[in-house]
This record gives structure tokens, C-alpha cells and sequence, in this order.
């Protein structure tokens, strides 16, 4: 018997699940993010910063409970949304071709913070679960075991990558006939010892007012804001969709991985490795520069990093550079490092269902030497048929994600919504 081909599997995303600062379910922060609004607020109490100092994004999560990471409720919470908005029957799939890819976390910090002696326990004895302290596929597997998902189950720590190679994991696994159907994503909480990293480093923007803080592509942007959320994603094999009927966002047409192998922390300034992601990307999936509609930026606001995107895209795309729009949503969200591939890239998908390009928000005053359409202040109602996502991480993680509306799929536009934005 002919062996079987896989690896051209069509891949979909059918079910999207989001929690951000400015919203606690899918249609609720996309909407937020066509309105422009912003999560960040100053932060007090963290250990390592001094006092008020921190800026970021902060999530309450419903259901959260003293000693449990913060990362597993938000990603019990959106695989739960992404899960039913696909609407997945699990009695009526294969958990045995089920397969969960959810991005590495942070452990414990907390508790390392307390045994230093710099902040209180606030956890009886015998109450912190003490699989959840280093473990940083914990979520991951959670997540696998609330829904006896019986398939592959993958982790990654890739940095700000983690969430983009997370879905990528799936994808492939889908299209290696691992599995028919899977959830993917990350998530992120604001930890005190990786805020007082990112602190040390200098990286960090401040501002009297922090909703100005983080301006990607803006002359006068001085770093990126923390943030918390998570989203989630349930990806099927076309075949697999379509045999149960299920309703479908797009198609992912594919992406590729590469690393700048000069710096762990700095990137190189000529852009080589990521003009490469993104030809590569564009090769691997058909696209030519001048089909591109929409790019969602990686656009931390730090100085390096917008202006080796912006570099990046106009080698890689050449002419096409000047029709393409480009933004970042972090400035509305703040940087959810593990877990802002994935978020972005559900808010990327939504833009695409709605024909909406979400604004850049704090961009007053654009760079001169980012020399792109980065939509300024507000979005921009637009037909979109094919997107971009890119991810740009410590340790030269580069990710690129092509995904390509779906035409079955009725684009929801909320009119009012797009009046209140303009």
C-alpha cells in the first residue's frame, strides 16, 4: 500500500480564546483594540522596583486561588473559550488525535521572592503545590489532563517566540498526522524577578502617565511595558473541520523559524536573519510580497527593535513595503512576552475576519527611519485577505506566521464600533 502523504495538510484555526488587561473573552478585547484602549496602569508592591515605578497591564482572573500560578487559570480559562467558540464536542472527537501545545512558563517566583526573606508568605503550609514551583510545562499539562487530550502534548521556552512557535508545534504536528486536531497557545503573568530583569536591563519604558508609555515606532519611544493574558487556539486539519462542520477564521498557510546567532540580548542592526524569516515565509507558502494586507508587528517601542522590524519588512517586501499596513499592539496591552505571539497573533486573526487593521497607539510622532504605514492612533476598516505575524525574542528567536482569511467565514463588523475608532 502507497504510504500516505501528510505533511500538505491543510491546517485551520477554528476556536479562539483571549484574555487580556482590556478584556476577558475574545469579542471583548478585540473590541477594546478596535477602540484603541489601554490596560497599562502603575504598579506598587514589587519586590526588586522601587515603589510605583513598574508599569504594566494586570489581569484578574476569575477562579484564581492562593498558591496556584497565575498562568494556569488564564490558560484554563481560554482554552474553556477557544474550545467552545470551535464548538468541540469531546465525546464526538478522537482525544487519542488530540493534541495540546501550550507555551513554558515561569515557576514560582513568588515563593522564591519569600524564602529570601523579601516579602511575606501569604500561603499556609502544605497549601503551594509544589509540582507548579519549576515545573514550566505545568500549564501545558493541565490544560491536557482537564481534557483527557490524549495526543501530543508540547511545551517550548523560546522567550517572546514562545507563543508563535507554540502554534507552529501544532501546525506541524497536524500536518505530520500526530494529530487532527489540537489546542495551542501561552500565557504570561507579571512575576517580580523577571520584571526586576527586564528592569536592570533597561528596558522598561517610564512616563508620568503610563497609558503613553509604550510607542512602538514613535521618534520619542523609550522601551515596552509589562503585561499579562493569555490566548488559545484550537487548530484543525481542513478535512477535520470540515467533516464536523466546524466554522472557520483562517487558514494558516504557514511559517517559518530562524535565529540571529549574534547576541543573546541585541540583534543585529543589518536585519539579515529576519529579512530572511520573512522571504522564507513568503516563499514557503506562495505568497508574493505585494499579497501581504497586514503585519503585525512584534513593536516592543524599544529603539532597537522598531527600527530593525521596520528595516526588516522593507528589504523583505521591497515596493510592496509602501501599501502594506503594519502595527503593534503593545502599547494597548503591554508586552506579554511568552505568551504576545499567541495573543497578537488571535488579534491578527480577528482583524483579518472583520477587515480591520487595529491602530498603533502612542504613535505621535513616527520615526522617520521606520518608514512604514504603522496606522497612527487609530484603526483603519480595510478588506484583508492575507497577514503576517512576527515575533522577535532574546536569544535571536525569530518566528513568522502566515495566516489567509477564510472567504466562508461573514466578517463581523461592529459599524458602531468603527465610528467610535474614527
Amino acid at each position: 500500500m502507497p504510504q500516505r502523504v501528510v505533511n500538505d495538510r491543510r491546517v485551520v484555526i477554528t476556536g479562539i480564546g483571549l484574555i487580556t488587561s482590556i478584556g476577558h473573552t475574545r469579542e471583548t478585547v478585540w473590541q477594546a483594540i478596535q477602540r484603541g484602549e489601554c490596560g497599562v496602569r502603575r504598579l506598587s508592591g514589587v519586590p526588586y522596583i522601587p515603589a510605583g515605578l513598574l508599569l504594566g497591564a494586570t489581569v484578574d482572573v476569575p477562579g484564581e486561588f492562593p498558591g496556584q500560578l497565575k498562568n494556569i487559570p488564564l490558560c484554563r480559562q481560554t482554552a474553556a473559550e477557544a474550545l467552545w467558540d470551535a464548538r468541540v464536542h469531546l465525546a464526538q472527537v478522537d482525544r487519542d488525535r488530540f493534541g495540546c501545545s501550550i507555551g513554558a512558563h515561569m515557576g514560582d517566583t513568588d515563593y522564591v521572592v519569600e524564602q529570601c526573606g523579601l516579602k511575606e508568605t501569604r500561603i499556609p503550609p502544605g497549601k503551594r503545590p509544589w509540582w507548579q514551583q519549576w515545573f514550566p510545562s505545568t500549564a501545558c499539562a493541565v490544560v491536557a489532563h482537564d481534557y483527557n487530550l490524549r495526543g501530543p502534548c508540547l511545551s517550548n521556552s523560546t522567550a517572546c517566540a514562545t507563543g508563535a512557535i507554540a502554534f507552529l508545534q501544532a501546525v506541524r504536528a497536524i500536518r505530520d498526522d500526530q494529530c487532527d486536531i489540537a489546542l495551542a497557545g501561552s500565557s504570561e503573568a507579571i512575576h517580580p524577578l523577571f520584571a526586576a530583569g527586564f528592569h536592570n536591563m533597561k528596558v522598561l519604558a517610564e512616563h508620568a502617565n503610563p497609558r503613553e508609555a509604550c510607542r512602538p515606532f514613535d521618534a520619542n519611544r523609550t522601551g515596552f511595558v509589562m503585561g499579562e493574558g493569555a490566548a488559545m487556539f484550537v487548530l484543525e486539519s481542513l478535512e477535520h473541520a470540515q467533516q464536523r462542520g466546524a466554522a472557520i477564521y483562517a487558514e494558516v498557510l504557514g511559517g517559518r523559524l530562524l535565529t540571529d546567532a549574534r547576541h543573546v540580548t541585541s540583534l543585529d542592526a543589518g536585519s539579515d536573519a529576519l529579512i530572511e524569516t520573512i522571504r522564507t515565509t513568503l516563499r514557503g507558502t506562495g505568497l508574493a510580497p505585494s499579497d501581504l494586507d497586514y503585519i503585525n508587528a512584534h513593536g516592543t517601542g524599544t529603539k532597537q527593535n522598531d527600527l530593525l522590524e521596520s528595516r526588516a519588512i522593507r528589504a523583505a517586501l521591497g515596493q510592496a513595503a509602501n501599501s502594506v499596513c503594519v502595527s503593534a499592539c503593545k502599547a494597548m496591552i503591554g508586552h506579554l512576552v511568552n505568551a504576545s505571539g499567541s495573543v497578537e497573533l488571535a488579534i491578527t486573526a480577528l482583524a483579518l475576519r472583520d477587515g480591520f487593521a487595529p491602530p498603533t497607539l502612542n504613535l505621535t510622532q513616527p520615526d522617520p527611519e521606520c518608514d512604514l504605514d504603522c496606522i497612527p492612533l487609530v484603526g483603519r476598516a480595510r478588506p484583508l485577505e492575507h497577514a503576517l505575524k512576527l515575533s522577535v525574542a532574546f536569544g535571536g528567536h525569530l518566528a513568522a506566521i502566515a495566516l489567509r482569511r477564510w472567504p466562508g467565514r461573514e466578517a463581523r463588523q461592529n459599524q458602531k464600533l468603527l465610528r467610535h475608532a474614527a
